[in-house]
């Protein structure tokens, strides 16, 4: 079955009254009147307020003081107040209906026009700040609205799909992911899902697909899968925004289909460029066989598939994955890189460089190159966030603007917000903003300094504190860089890189000086037959960089592991971050209280002890010594994002010992002294309900089991999704991934 995205409004009465009352208490609140005759009665009427009012305004006008003072400021915490409003809505636990959001949009809109209107500007600042997080929400519930489209409710197939390949993604000579835009599925040729993606196994059914063909294929479908385990990644929420109803695999080789051309002229070119992307990976790694022709593949078309996962490992334990992934690093080395060569190639004639802006022209021709690289790279969220933020600089020279400053950044980040507000709960935006903000503030920091008696750069002593200054920056900025994307490292990926510094130390002016050129001239130079000699030079560097990878993710503490953490860990973080990154007087370090608090709450909240898998089949029980046994029949996925999220590396194989099970169920005592039953078939019931305390079934339960203090079956599970239990200080508590994920149009409703 497809289902068709609606809303419960039946499940929103008490949050519109919630709202309702909220709006007009904003309102009341912020009238002069009742601000003004509040503090005059008690002023008046109390002398313990009167004292209390009279030690509050010191600090108040202090801190008015400072906001008016860093007014050039105000427009990226404007930009964060648009992104709290976007991170608000992805935070409820329930749809919001349409006119809610059209309250809110309206809110915004009064707020704005009472910011343009007042004269003070303390009033302005922060009305200014409730509009945009007005206009964050209500973006947010437009762009839901937009990218709506059917799901698939259900497992089907095999059935009969024809459709237009949008995307190959190749794994290796047997193995690839395509991503379908189906126009029937079996007999069904309306309200389809706008995508599928589905593997393909088998080199004549690799052999078979390339972007822009249609073709007919028998496979198997399934929704989105829900995330593993409560606060888990949910790759639901993530396909549907990328217009993905469904998953499956493929059934033997698709048949092309020959049919009249009746795409638009967006698909048929986006089909072309996934077609010069996979010619001019295969000519990469015809030039380069092995391990250092995927990873150049990787970096300058963006397809990583066919890296190996010893490689991807090392990358990731080193603390240099994001050097395989088109980011900044990659957008700023090409579109700068060409920004330099054609500027010192202008340069060489006297008469051109003196009479016409060559510097404008350079900054046309590196967003010109630029946009072809973004395409070229297959434009991944990434890649575009570090286009926008590129293209904002540029401009701003075309403009006669600083090209690098804290406004530019809030410009970028405004635009990608209002286009995919989805982006503020991705780790790539988070992380790269999050890098961006605390290199920029390192920046002024460092323009502020006096440099008072410095000799020039011609001089001996000139040139060594030139070149001091280089790695002392270089070190600096990595550190900054680090510790700025650390939280949301780990709160995404459970794992800090612990040589991450030393890593990027040794590899950074690899790729800006070796490997990022090299790959330029190769590009340039394909079209004609010429790549061989700096692709050859490329993965020279690109096998420098390798090598320094596996060597740091093979040094003692190279990886690790750290716990789940909840959300408000990182919002705190977050927030004492931005407060210290964005403000620039002393008062900045008022943020300190944030990360305080952050990591204050991160020591004191508790694991789950016991896990049970969205099936009921499998189930980690923490034991006496504190780590998990796993029980039950494990899937690899499952187990790592298990034993991931709880931060321990052991493998599944490891952490199954300790459990003793057959073929009717597994038995494990937890760190209470309680024992954990699994019962795989009904027949095992009888015993576990005599002798455990907490029973997990994968079979319903139709009889009363009464010995047991907690019992959870395959019902509840089908309801609830997978659900963590905490069982420590004799009570039971309980959280599902039905609850955190509430009912939004990417969950699925049982």
């Amino acid at each position: 079955m497809i289902r068709e995205e609606t809303t419960a409004s039946s499940k929103v009465i008490p949050l519109r009254i919630g709202l309702t009352s909220l709006a007009r208490g904003i309102g009341f609140c912020f009238s002069d009147h009742v601000v003004g005759s509040v503090g005059a009665r008690l002023r008046q009427r109390c002398g313990f307020f009167s004292t209390l009012f009279g030690g509050v305004h010191p600090i108040s006008a202090a801190l008015a003081k400072d906001i008016v003072a860093e007014r050039d400021r105000w427009f990226p915490w404007t930009v964060v107040a648009f992104a709290s409003g976007s991170l608000l809505y992805f935070a409820l636990p329930v749809e919001p209906a349409y006119w809610i959001a059209a309250a809110i949009a309206g809110v915004g809109a009064l707020t704005a026009f009472k910011a343009l209107r007042t004269t003070r500007f303390i009033m302005r600042f922060f009305c200014a700040l409730i509009a945009a997080c007005c206009f964050g929400f209500a973006g947010a519930k437009l762009r839901t609205e937009i990218v709506s489209a059917p799901i698939i409710s259900s497992d089907m197939g095999p059935l009969t799909i024809e459709g237009r390949i949008e995307t190959v993604l190749l794994e290796d000579a047997a193995n690839a992911r395509i991503v379908l835009a189906p126009v029937q599925i079996g007999e069904n040729t309306e309200a389809l899902p706008r995508r599928v993606r589905l593997s393909l196994r088998g080199e004549r059914a690799v052999s078979v697909v390339k972007p822009g063909l249609r073709v007919s294929l028998l496979a198997m479908l399934r929704p989105p899968p829900e995330p593993a385990l409560p606060g888990g990644y949910d790759f639901a929420r993530w396909a549907f925004f990328s217009g993905i109803g469904g998953v499956g695999f493929v059934l033997g080789a698709p048949a092309p289909l020959d049919l009249p051309e009746t795409e638009k002229w967006r698909a048929r070119f986006a089909a072309s460029i996934e077609r010069l992307r996979g010619t001019m990976s295969a000519r990469i790694q015809a030039a380069l066989p092995g391990p250092d022709g995927a990873i150049s593949a990787a970096l300058i078309t963006g397809e990583r598939a066919a890296i190996s996962e010893d490689d991807n490992n090392a990358y990731r334990d080193s603390g240099l994955f994001h050097v395989l992934s088109i980011s900044g690093v990659h957008m700023a080395l090409a579109g700068l890189g060409i920004f330099w060569i054609v500027r010192a190639l202008l340069a060489l004639f006297p008469r051109i460089a003196l009479i016409y802006p060559i510097k404008k022209w350079s900054a046309c021709a590196a967003i010109a190159g630029a946009t072809f690289y973004l395409f070229l790279s297959g434009a991944s969220a990434p890649a575009v966030r570090s286009y926008i933020m590129l293209l904002v600089m540029l401009i701003g020279v075309l403009a006669d603007r600083p090209a690098l400053s804290m406004r530019s950044v809030a410009i970028s980040a405004l635009l990608l917000l209002a286009i995919e507000p989805e982006g503020i709960i991705e780790p790539s935006f988070q992380m790269s903003f999050a890098a961006i903000i605390g290199l920029i503030a390192l920046a002024e920091w460092q323009r502020a300094r006096p440099l008072e008696g410095v000799p020039p750069e011609t001089s001996i002593d000139g040139a060594l504190r030139w070149t001091r200054r280089y790695f002392v920056g270089l070190i600096c900025a990595s550190m900054v860089a680090g510790l700025a994307t650390a939280p949301f490292a780990i709160y995404h990926f459970d794992r800090a890189p612990g040589y991450s510094l030393l890593a990027n130390l040794l590899a950074t002016p690899v790729v800006g000086a070796v490997i990022m050129p090299a790959a330029c001239f190769g590009a340039a130079l394909m079209p004609f037959g010429l790549e061989y000699v700096p692709l050859q030079i490329m993965g020279w560097g690109v096998g420098l960089m390798t090598d320094i990878a596996h060597w740091v993710a093979g040094l003692p503490g190279a990886v690790n592991l750290v716990p789940a953490k909840s959300g408000m860990v990182l919002v705190l973080i977050a927030a004492g971050g931005l407060w210290i990154g964005l403000w620039q007087r002393r008062w900045r370090w008022f943020g300190v209280t944030g990360l305080v608090l952050g990591l204050g709450l991160a020591a004191f909240e508790k694991a789950p002890d016991i896990l049970i898998a969205r099936d009921a089949s499998a189930a980690p029980v923490r034991g006496t010594d504190g780590v998990f046994i796993l029980l039950g029949r494990l899937d690899d996925y499952t187990a790592e994002q298990w034993l991931l999220r709880d931060g321990d590396a052991r493998p599944a194989e490891l952490a199954s010992e300790g459990a003793r099970c057959d073929e009717w169920g597994c038995l494990a005592q937890d760190g209470e002294g309680r024992v954990v039953a699994l019962a795989f078939r009904a027949g095992a019931l009888a015993d576990d309900c005599a002798r455990a305390d907490i029973i997990v079934s994968a079979v319903p339960l139709r009889r009363t089991c009464n010995n047991p203090i907690y019992v959870i079956d395959s019902f509840d599970v089908f309801r609830e999704g997978a659900i963590a239990l905490f069982t420590a200080g004799g009570e039971i508590g309980r959280r599902t991934v039905a609850g955190e994920r509430g009912a939004r149009p990417w969950v699925q409703r049982h």
